[in-house]
């Protein structure tokens, strides 16, 4: 059934707006640590996001074709990758400061948090987006099973 796709692919929507407000409250959490496990400061990370679907053109084209109509199958949104923003770190003069260098400066994280509210704010609204239309599609098939009552 192809409706049960469309289930499938606002799931990974959903999923996948939920890893970006995880990030974006790690960013926050850690936006004055000058210390990592790995060492140094820590670094702005960012989700990208990627489309997928598992079918070729060619495969659509042919179940098209042969009158089955368009049954997309593992189609959806993924995480390519979380990345760390390469951008520099912020320098804060506070020589007592453990981690100051030799001029007394500290390199703070490179997160803003003005950037940081609104990427969580666009990955909520997204995430209501798709619970919207994952409640659409499941209304839309009850109405289907009372119609063939």
């Amino acid at each position: 059934m192809a409706f049960l796709s469309s289930f499938d692919i606002c799931a990974s929507g959903m999923s996948a707006q939920r890893l970006r407000m995880d990030i974006a409250a790690e960013n926050v959490a850690n936006m004055n640590s000058t210390r990592t496990e790995a060492g140094g400061t820590y670094r702005r990370k960012d989700v990208v996001l990627q489309s997928y679907e598992t079918g070729t053109f060619r495969d659509a084209l042919r179940s098209a074709s042969k009158g089955k109509g368009f049954q997309s199958r593992g189609a959806g949104v993924r995480v390519a990758d979380i990345i760390e923003d390469d951008r520099e770190f912020k320098k804060v003069y506070n020589p007592d400061h453990p981690d100051a260098d030799a001029d007394g400066y500290v390199n703070l994280p490179n997160v803003d948090v003005l950037k940081e509210t609104v990427d969580s704010m666009s990955a909520t609204r997204s995430y209501e987006a798709n619970v919207t239309a994952l409640n659409a599609m499941k209304l839309m098939a009850q109405k289907a099973l009372e119609i063939g009552k």
